[in-house]
């Protein structure tokens, strides 16, 4: 007697799917506990602008925060924007790695010298970005739809681009927006699209 087998739900394979984001926002979130618990002045550690030892902080910022309610208002956002990287595209490491060096390195050349740039909103400018530009240069329902989403829940963004806001690196969020749209209009023309249904 032959018996056959149905196959296992893919909730495993879901959820690995957002590790990625998960881990990230982690990271941050044990750097913040050590800054906050064990006396280290991490925050030192961002990007100094134009300084040679400020080079170090163009990876390191995105990790930093000034304070657990810096890191609660980015934390949100990563996580929502990262998953829906993840879901529409299979460079989401590309895109992290390029918006923090390159976005970095627009901070370093223009922000203030006598400032330490810290904080992941760089990252979350670069994912929404990237997800309504593949909306633009892909014009597929699926990529539209989340771009429609990322401009509903994210819109008012574009503000943060602009000077003005007292203590605020809105370098930090052009720069980070600018290599995320950049990255989209490359994915767009050279990368595989996302497979909606594996």
């Amino acid at each position: 007697m032959s018996v056959s087998r149905l196959p296992a739900p893919r909730v495993g394979g879901f959820v690995a799917r957002f590790t990625p984001i998960l881990l990230l926002v982690g990271a941050m979130w044990l750097l913040e506990i050590i800054d906050a618990t064990m006396g280290y002045p991490l925050d030192a550690f961002g990007i100094v602008p134009r300084s040679d030892a400020g080079l170090f902080g163009i990876g390191a910022a995105p990790f930093l925060h000034l304070g657990f309610p810096h890191l609660i208002a980015n934390t949100g956002a990563l996580l929502v924007l990262g998953a829906l990287v993840l879901l529409t595209s299979p460079y989401f490491w590309m895109v992290t790695v390029s918006v923090t060096l390159f976005g970095g390195l627009g901070v370093w050349l223009t922000g203030d010298p006598h400032t330490v740039v810290i904080g992941a909103s760089g990252l979350v400018y670069g994912y929404a970005a990237y997800l309504v530009g593949l909306g633009i240069f892909r014009r597929s329902v699926p990529n539209l739809l989340v771009a429609l989403l990322v401009v509903l829940l994210y819109g008012g963004f574009v503000f943060g681009v602009l000077p003005g806001q007292a203590g605020i690196s809105w370098q930090g969020h052009l720069f980070g927006a600018v290599v995320g749209f950049a990255m989209a209009r490359w994915h767009a023309k050279n990368a595989p699209r996302r497979s909606w249904r594996d």
